[in-house]
């Protein structure tokens, strides 16, 4: 939601929204075997998954209001692909980039209320806001002496999602 309140004590107009985003999760390793003519054994092939996406906050002169986060208010970065057989591990998912208006306060969520966390102040300021998941390891990297066919790999980690209350100061006189 966007906001207009008039600040009296600072002659200000402040506008104010609400976003909710998410980091990509990692992606899941693999279990697979080696087969071959030749390879009567084979062994464990299975690759590691894919690092999840970070969610970055960049400041952008091209930009002036928070309008455009009334409209969309919900950002995703996309997740990391899972691993494949023969040692094939999985792609890493995009960064997101968020572009926000010079001037723009960031605030986290707290149990005492909202405390600002940043304030991108300064054009091509930027801040990484949520971090991706971590892929997982396929049956390849836990094969050891005493464990030479391993039939498991790690699920790709979490990510993290938060709301990010935002706060810009626009100038009285500017708007009139």
């Amino acid at each position: 939601t966007l906001f207009l309140k008039k600040d009296a004590s600072k002659r200000r107009f402040r506008a104010e929204a609400k976003i909710t985003i998410r980091a990509g999760k990692g992606g899941a390793g693999c279990v697979a075997f080696r087969r071959g003519k030749f390879l009567p054994f084979g062994g464990p092939s299975g690759g590691n998954g894919g690092d999840g996406g970070n969610v970055i906050l960049r400041a952008s002169s091209k930009l002036m209001s928070l309008y455009d986060f009334r409209l969309k208010r919900n950002y995703e970065a996309p997740n990391g692909r899972p691993g494949q057989g023969s040692q094939c591990h999985g792609k890493k998912g995009e960064d997101l980039v968020i572009d926000l208006p010079v001037g723009t306060q960031l605030f986290k969520i707290t149990d005492e209320g909202e405390e600002l966390f940043a304030d991108l102040a300064e054009a091509g300021a930027e801040v990484l806001i949520a971090r991706g998941g971590r892929g997982g390891k396929g049956n390849e990297f836990f094969k050891s002496a005493t464990q030479p066919a391993p039939r498991f790999a790690q699920p790709g980690e979490e990510c993290e999602t938060l709301a990010l209350p935002m706060d810009l100061q626009i100038l009285a006189g500017r708007g009139l």
